[in-house]
């Protein structure tokens, strides 16, 4: 076995060979340079190329990925919204430019002045005094139109008055967010009912929209609230109670907005018969 100090001593007196034969004849050890250039020149290259173009074409194809991917989810969610509102018993038989919300009113604002801002306008036939409608229900009714937005006025906002029919005998009665004098104090989001027609009202009875002439506002027979409450008689014309709305503004996504098309049809006469 050849002792360790002495393979140091030729490897130092090789490389002083070395280094003396390519000062002095360069051109003799030229091929041995050419050759180890070949080898470790793209090692080098690699070593110290500067990261930062790859780095960001890298982060550049993450966040355009991450967009996709929230667009994705985004249209799922929309589609999803959807065929839920088509489904629902409040669109039944109705025609209707779909819509998301985009904007609502500040925080802080009084529920009685509350809007909410859809991303559909005059350009997709949406005009003013449509009825707008979600899955649980009314929502509101179309005050403003721009070409691709529209502002609708929620149900309880001060201007909504909405004709009535309550319970399964269908009385006749109208709801608003105006305080009866006389009458309890109501809840942020509550609601004044005060029948118009002879008959009573109890707790857990159904409100639903009573509907306007040509449907504009609102049309007919979409559910409004639920009786919480009935008001002791103090003298009012009509009996009064406390209805929670079917709809929270503040959870809105995707809407209706209810196309009516004037009765065109003149309506048949008919004959009654004696018993």
């Amino acid at each position: 076995m050849i002792p360790r100090g002495r393979v140091v001593v030729a490897l130092v007196a090789l490389t002083v060979v070395v280094l003396g034969v390519d000062v002095s004849r360069p051109a003799v050890t030229a091929p041995l340079r050419e050759a180890a250039a070949t080898v470790v020149g793209p090692v080098q290259r690699a070593l110290s190329a500067d990261p930062a173009p790859e780095v960001t074409r890298l982060t550049q194809e993450r966040d355009a990925l991450r967009r996709e991917l929230q667009e994705t989810r985004a249209q799922v969610h929309d589609g999803r919204g959807l065929t839920d509102l088509l489904r629902s018993p409040p669109a039944r038989g109705r025609s209707l430019v779909p819509a998301r919300v985009v904007a609502s009113s500040a925080v802080g604002t009084p529920e009685r002045m509350r809007r909410v801002t859809i991303d559909v306008g005059s350009r997709d036939g949406v005009t003013t005094d449509l009825t707008v409608i979600c899955v649980d229900g009314l929502v509101g009714r179309v005050v403003s139109v721009a070409p691709w937005t529209s502002d609708v006025l929620v149900l309880g906002g001060r201007d909504v008055t909405v004709g009535v029919r309550v319970g399964k005998h269908r009385t006749l009665g109208w709801v608003s967010s105006h305080p009866v004098p006389g009458l309890p104090p109501r809840g942020p989001r509550d609601l004044t009912l005060t029948l118009v027609q002879p008959g009573s009202t109890r707790v857990g009875d159904r409100v639903t929209t009573l509907g306007s002439v040509g449907g504009r506002p609102f049309v007919a027979g979409v559910p409004v609230g639920t009786v919480t409450s009935v008001d002791p008689a103090h003298g009012q014309l009509g009996q009064t109670a406390v209805v929670r709305p079917a709809v929270d503004p503040s959870t809105l996504d995707v809407v209706g907005v209810v196309v009516s098309s004037p009765r065109e049809t003149p309506r048949p006469a008919v004959t009654g018969a004696a018993s």
